[in-house]
């Protein structure tokens, strides 16, 4: 109880401090101000409400979104090194977004539904071919295999940038992951989907925990392993869906948060699964910060700290599994 308040209140400062900094700091009680007195002739009251506030939100949920997919992940294949970035589901989901652009589907409907058609068509590639190999999908093959599908989608979306590089300028630094702009209409359809998919993670979250102990004790305990992990890819999907729609491909929070998690609360699911969505948003609000703060006032994109922060614990994971 005590660590749960605790994180919910590293939370709430982390969600504070993210409003407050940025090209100008502004105090924090202005940014009380801005929402217990809200006044539109204030220029510092205007800011937050309608630039800050929305991209807080969105770290929020896209942090929240990624690590329980991470978390849902490792604890369903017991593979440590599973992530929707490591396991190809952020690029193919990307690529997909940058397809339908290329074809004229922009609408914001339909975004969600074009990340969540490519997470799936890649994460269903990179387990067929690494169930292909002799052995079968173990964790090693199976990061090979999602660097290989990984590679293989970021080549064709690099081809699609150069065929039309003036209409696909605003992609490239989305393609980097960022939070910058107004989600918008797109932000509501997000939304959508990351409610499904935290609503139908936090309903598995007890059945993963026996999931983790290996297939015949979760039968023995009653859990039906093919309904557990098609409602976990559900899950995992609509997540990544929503986080990529909102801020492209953000890599490295579904690996690092959770073992994050899991030093602290332990092993079972019914507390990884929520302490991941805050843990993981209060992780993207700081990444963000630094993204922000480290060579002010140029601003850096928040999916390359994620990136810098999370190759060592990669580095790390794999090297303690060698």
């Amino acid at each position: 109880m005590r660590t749960g308040a605790l994180a919910l209140a590293v939370l709430a400062v982390a969600f504070a401090w993210h409003i407050a900094v940025g090209a100008k700091v502004i105090p924090l009680a202005t940014v009380a101000e801005a929402f217990w007195g809200y006044d539109e002739t204030v220029f510092d009251h205007v800011v937050i409400r309608d630039l800050r506030l929305p991209r807080a939100l969105m770290a929020v949920a896209v942090g929240a979104g990624l690590a329980v997919a991470g978390a849902l992940m490792q604890g369903v294949t017991r593979n440590p090194l599973a992530d929707p970035g490591l396991l190809g589901l952020l690029a193919g989901a990307s690529f997909a977004v940058v397809l339908g652009t290329f074809t004229g589907l922009t609408s914001p409907a339909v975004i969600p539904v074009l990340a969540a058609i490519g997470a799936l068509a890649a994460a269903s590639i990179v387990w067929g071919v690494a169930s292909a190999v002799p052995g079968g999908a173990s964790p090693m093959t199976l990061v090979l295999a999602g660097a290989a599908v990984t590679a293989f989608l970021a080549a064709l979306t690099a081809i699609m940038l150069l065929i039309d590089e003036t209409s696909f300028e605003a992609l490239r630094v989305w393609l980097t992951g960022t939070l910058a702009g107004r989600p918008g209409t797109a932000g509501l359809w997000a939304a959508g989907w990351l409610v499904l998919g935290l609503v139908v993670a936090l309903g598995a979250a007890r059945q993963v925990t026996a999931m983790a102990m290996g297939d015949e004790a979760a039968t023995g305990l009653g859990v039906d392993v093919r309904k557990l992990r098609l409602a976990i890819l559900v899950s995992v999907v609509a997540l990544t869906a929503a986080a990529v729609a909102l801020a492209g491909p953000m890599g490295f929070v579904g690996l690092v948060v959770p073992h994050m998690v899991r030093l602290v609360v332990g092993h079972d699911y019914r507390v990884i699964v929520p302490a991941s969505a805050v843990v993981g948003a209060t992780y993207l609000l700081l990444a963000d910060i630094a993204a922000r703060m480290l060579l002010a006032p140029v601003e850096i994109s928040t999916g390359l700290i994620t990136a810098l922060l999370g190759a060592p614990v990669f580095v790390w994971l794999v090297r303690a599994r060698l």
